[in-house]
């Protein structure tokens, strides 16, 4: 079954760019991606820009209207995500709380719906 692992965090709480603390967490991040590949688990998963950089959109009444910013206001954005190949629930848990922005942050882990057809 596959399952999109959504990576929550604060942007204040993640390592500024450059610093040593940032370079320790794409290694770790690297080496959690090397592990998700050498178990046939990874399908897909990226880093998104910061939150500052999103564009909204809805349709109300038939027209679109586009808003500069996220969705909604709150502490902890959507970083990242990983879509996971697992043998259940219970083995995209384990995968999900290796991911590192873990320590400071949440991962969402929600089942990808199999649509009949």
């Amino acid at each position: 079954m596959q399952y999109l692992l959504m990576i929550y965090a604060a942007e204040s709480a993640e390592p500024t760019p450059g610093s040593d603390q940032f370079m320790q967490l794409i290694q770790e991040y690297g080496a959690f991606t090397e592990e998700v590949k050498a178990a046939g688990a990874f399908i897909g998963g990226e880093p998104l820009e910061p939150v500052a950089t999103a564009t909204t959109v809805r349709v109300r009444d038939g027209e679109s209207l586009v808003t500069d910013g996220p969705f909604a206001e709150t502490k902890e954005v959507l970083g990242g995500y990983y879509l996971l190949e697992c043998e259940n629930l219970d083995q995209a848990l384990e995968y999900a709380a290796k991911i590192p922005s873990a320590k400071y942050g949440s991962i969402e882990v929600r089942p990808i719906m199999q649509l009949p057809g």
